[in-house]
């Protein structure tokens, strides 16, 4: 299963949709973006044009990489089921994004190497007090240079271009899933008509032992072999399938929640609500309510760098708050 997530993760990383949203994301906010499999071993910003400088400098070093690449696993470690943020040694933050395919996790968006606070000596004296525990020769100069002129967020803009990462993990998590159950080149003949079937009765009372009967198979060999081709249990399959029609109606705001849930085929609003925020991370409500916060997010983003204050040390960036 590893091995049928990377190669989703590598498709994903190679589409049009992850191409044009990473390069905008990175010219708009500053920040680096990274698609990674579950597992990893690398840096995951290393080289790349948004790569903090200050990072770049730690991590020629050992324990500097080292210390980073911890930091990116503990903040992937936490972020199995929802986006979280983590703090490494030198206080800035690093985040991870999950990709989700039903309860499993394929991989993550990973970003940060970011600071909410304003460089001062004393954080950067702790610094140094780490890189000499270390034991590790680095260019002071060019450290002490590019910690001073490290960008700088407020937790609210970095909260919010976090949102931004959430949303479009959502819709990779969506793509993923049309990869693992579109692909009719080496779909079984039964799971192309099980497809079928699900998309023509969705908003019907399903069972499986109805779509089993119909496919004239037994329950025990349908599972196997759905579960096998598409990843998902029929349970998962249906309800992502309930879950994106009824996104779709959500945009609509003269439509009732509990009528889109009744529309899409949940018998209970309750059950609605449930599966909708275990697919999607968060209630449709707040779903329905995107398109306002997204677009307040963009208009804030679009403001440009400005100089920091005369109290920061010379050379200090603050992004416009």
């Amino acid at each position: 299963m590893k091995t049928i997530d990377a190669d989703i993760i590598q498709r994903l990383t190679r589409s049009d949709l992850y191409t044009e949203f990473k390069n905008a994301f990175e010219v708009s906010t500053g920040l680096p973006l990274k698609l990674r499999a579950f597992e990893f071993w690398q840096l995951a910003h290393r080289g790349q044009a948004n790569e903090s400088p200050f990072c770049a400098v730690i991590a020629q070093t050992k324990h500097g990489c080292s210390a980073y690449l911890e930091a990116e696993q503990r903040a992937v470690s936490a972020a199995q089921d929802r986006s979280a943020t983590i703090r490494c040694f030198a206080d800035l933050c690093h985040t991870a994004v999950p990709i989700k395919l039903g309860e499993r996790t394929l991989g993550f968006l990973l970003t940060g190497q970011i600071s909410l606070e304003l460089p001062s000596p004393d954080r950067f004296d702790a610094i140094l007090r780490q890189v000499a525990r270390w034991g590790t020769t680095v260019d002071l100069k060019r450290l002490e240079n590019a910690y001073y002129h490290s960008r700088v967020l407020s937790p609210d803009q970095y909260d919010g271009f976090i949102r931004l990462l959430e949303i479009f993990g959502q819709q990779l998590s969506a793509v993923a899933t049309r990869m693992m159950v579109q692909d009719a080149e080496i779909e079984p003949p039964m799971v192309r008509r099980a497809r079928a079937y699900i998309a023509g009765h969705h908003a019907d009372p399903i069972t499986l032992q109805e779509i089993a009967c119909a496919m004239h198979v037994s329950t025990f060999y349908f599972c196997k072999r759905f579960k096998k081709a598409t990843g998902l249990t029929f349970t998962e399959y249906l309800g992502r399938i309930r879950i994106e029609k009824a996104k779709n109606l959500l945009l609509n705001p003269h439509l009732r929640v509990s009528e889109i849930a009744y529309t899409v085929g949940f018998q209970s609003l309750t059950h609605f609500n449930r599966i909708f925020r275990e697919i999607t991370g968060e209630a449709p409500t707040g779903f329905r309510e995107h398109g306002a916060r997204l677009a307040k997010a963009a208009a804030g983003n679009r403001r440009g760098w400005r100089s920091a204050p005369k109290a920061v040390p010379e050379g200090a960036i603050r992004l416009a708050a």
